[in-house]
């Protein structure tokens, strides 16, 4: 290819098609000839490239189909300018969507482990099988709180964290097998329903509720908040209503997987209070009112924050550019 002759035959359309990429207002001819210019320019570019290489022509060429391509698909926002659209609408709007699942999920994990709780009380065949009363004791007196300062608040923090907020991702990310989301709950109510029934089987209820509350009322609140979120999801595909299953699991699975960036944070803050506040020497009201605290902030900001995100319109999902074209309609 003769580079110079191949530019000067074609230079007026790369000229043109800068100067329209430039202009701050088009008209429907202007819009339509930048497109055609566009066109070509792409195919000249790919001939340039492929005949002669990396060339400024070529380089000079791409700037400014670059330029004419915005003009046309526009440009993404800033990702930092997103933040406040994020926390203040997207995140509560889907939070607040889920949050009657989220009461049915914390509701069936409580009957759960109460009921395993006072299988394991009443029996003293099923505690025995347990372990023996050796092992037991040194559970309730020592293990059972030993746990929480074993290890520096610091580093127990991030361990605690990093292991409930990838729980929280999966709930998210397999909720639509139907089956992880169940299976996760089931564990964690047999977990909880164990140790209660231990503890107060000797009589150390006391303990379990003052170790258990200041950072538990968090870190479950979100772990229900996750298995919602997958639950929701997994009914999304099962029940799209007026939607197609793929346009009703993207649209839900958009929304509802900006859970799980709120998980991993209300995660954390449990975390720090499991790791600074849960082991210390504050008086147990004062931990379980944190506690109580921390739990108040959250279902304020999923009810109230919320409801006004979902009232303004917002369900969690991406803006109508971000998400792209949903279906492709004629006629």
């Amino acid at each position: 290819m003769d580079l110079d002759a191949y530019t000067a035959a074609h230079g007026a359309d790369w000229e043109r098609l800068g100067r329209l990429a430039r202009r701050r207002r088009l008209d429907g001819r202007d819009a339509d000839e930048l497109i055609d210019l566009y066109q070509s320019g792409a195919a000249d570019l790919s001939a340039i490239q492929t005949s002669a290489g990396s060339t400024t022509v070529g380089d000079r060429l791409s700037v400014t189909l670059a330029s004419a391509r915005l003009r046309f698909t526009g440009a993404g926002a800033n990702p930092l300018s997103q933040l406040p659209r994020f926390f203040a609408l997207q995140l509560p709007a889907a939070l607040y969507r889920i949050r009657w699942i989220v009461l049915a999920v914390a509701v069936a994990t409580i009957i759960v482990s109460t009921l395993y709780a006072l299988w394991i009380t009443g029996n003293p065949g099923v505690l025995r099988n347990l372990g023996d009363d050796a092992a037991l004791k040194q559970y309730v007196n020592h293990s059972f709180v030993d746990y929480y300062s074993n290890n520096p608040a610091a580093s127990f923090a991030g361990q605690v964290w990093t292991n409930n907020a990838w729980i929280a991702a999966q709930c998210i990310a397999f909720g639509i097998t139907g089956i992880w989301v169940p299976y996760v709950l089931v564990q964690n109510a047999v977990g909880i329903g164990t140790a209660a029934g231990v503890m107060f089987a000797y009589g150390r209820g006391d303990v379990l509720f003052s170790y258990i509350l200041p950072h538990g009322l968090l870190e479950l609140t979100s772990v229900f908040v996750a298995a919602a979120a997958g639950l929701r999801i997994f009914w999304a595909w099962i029940a799209p209503g007026a939607r197609t299953r793929g346009q009703a699991l993207a649209e839900d699975g958009r929304a509802l997987f900006t859970v799980a960036v709120g998980c991993a944070i209300s995660l954390f803050v449990s975390g720090l209070i499991e790791g600074f506040v849960t082991p210390s020497d504050l008086p147990v009201w004062v931990k379980i009112g944190i506690g109580v605290l921390a739990l108040g902030a959250y279902l304020f900001y999923m009810l109230f924050v919320g409801r006004r995100a979902v009232r303004a319109g917002e369900t969690g999902d991406l803006t109508e550019f971000e998400a792209g074209d949903r279906r492709v309609v004629a006629g």
